[in-house]
């Protein structure tokens, strides 16, 4: 609410910065007098108009810098030299090429507008909205491109409900923008698809190679970290490409960050040789929560370079009732922690274990 304030506020400052220009200059010119040379300055109104406001409000705005020069140099007595002629011929052509400027400006505004517009379609149809439950558990999601104008990046996710278990990807595409996109698209899509049809996670970790290998050549990579949550069992299976490890957190309050038994390379490497990973299982119970990130989190740093403590923030900042609300704390934190802008897109996505499996209240 105060950012939308304060957006009104230097909207309005700005709005009124044309005439303030050239009311200053008038009152100036009035009080020094026509020896100062301060007439032809009357132009800053309309060249003001021209960046901030409508080709037809700079208009305007010239027509009325006109006027205001034509009576200061009657009143100065600079018509009887080409002095007045001169600033009359100043405030005509600023005011044209502030004419141009604005009609200019617009259009590449509203080419801006369709960029984001088709960014954020995309966005959308590469990032479908997650489930905000799935089973006993509750889903949350936060993505923050390091694209802000154009809002779409390469970071991946994605919760499937499928006859095997709650399935989840989390990954992050090598390098941004539209290569990555795509490169994402072609994961998501088969991740989609092998999440219903394959019967362990090690069959979906071998499609989602054979995909990378197929569209990328080695060219790309990608490191994802699936999950396979089986709540009968109250246990979490990991199977990780070289991804940072998930962030466990218990009901005490304790941080566990679950290894992998060995290294892997991500998706898309294999080609390079080196094992496959080994999924691993861990202990996911009642009350507890799972957190899945990309590096755009962990690796983001505060003015002297040191990175964000994850596992120390937290237990503190996933309190929320509200598993949205819990993780959008967490996000701003890291936003706070790096002082401005993320330098690479930070995708979470949070797991929270509310119920048994055979709950009968549905909640």
């Amino acid at each position: 609410m105060a950012t939308i304030v304060e957006g009104q506020d230097r909207q309005l400052v700005l709005s009124w910065l044309p005439v303030a220009a050239m009311a200053v200059v008038a009152g100036v010119d009035l009080t020094a007098g026509p020896e100062v040379g301060f007439l032809p300055l009357v132009s800053l109104g309309p060249a003001f108009a021209g960046l901030i406001g409508t080709w037809r409000r700079t208009m305007l705005t010239g027509v009325v810098a006109l006027v205001l020069c034509a009576s200061l140099g009657l009143y100065d007595g600079l018509f009887e030299t080409r002095r007045g002629y001169t600033a009359m011929l100043s405030v005509a052509g600023v005011t044209a090429t502030g004419v141009a400027a604005a009609v200019m400006r617009r259009r590449r505004e509203a080419e801006l507008a369709s960029v984001r517009s088709i960014a954020e379609v995309a966005q959308r149809v590469l990032l479908r909205p997650v489930p905000r439950s799935a089973g006993p558990l509750r889903v949350a999601v936060s993505y923050t491109s390091a694209l802000a104008e154009a809002r779409i990046g390469g970071d991946l996710y994605e919760v499937v409900a499928s006859p095997h278990g709650i399935r989840v990807i989390v990954g992050d595409v090598q390098g941004k923008g539209l290569a990555a996109v795509e490169t994402a698209a072609v994961v998501l899509g088969t991740f989609r698809e092998a999440a219903h049809e394959e019967p362990d996670l090690s069959a979906i970790g071998a499609r989602l190679e054979r995909s990378m290998a197929r569209e990328a050549n080695g060219e790309k990579f990608v490191t994802a970290i699936l999950a396979e949550v089986r709540p009968q069992a109250e246990q979490v299976v990991f199977l990780n490409h070289g991804h940072p490890p998930p962030l466990l957190l218990r009901e005490d309050g304790t941080v566990d960050l679950p290894e992998p038994p060995a290294f892997a390379l991500p998706l898309g490497l294999g080609m390079h040789g080196g094992d496959s990973p080994a999924p691993y299982p861990v202990e996911f119970r009642p009350g507890q929560q799972l957190l899945l990130y990309t590096d755009g989190v962990t690796e983001a740093r505060d003015a002297t370079g040191v990175f964000y403590p994850l596992p120390e923030q937290a237990p503190a900042l996933l309190v929320h009732k509200d598993a949205q609300n819990a993780l959008e704390d967490l996000r701003e934190d890291v936003v706070r922690h790096a002082a401005g802008p993320l330098h690479d897109d930070a995708a979470m996505l949070l797991l929270r274990y509310h119920q048994p499996w055979d709950a009968k209240d549905g909640q």
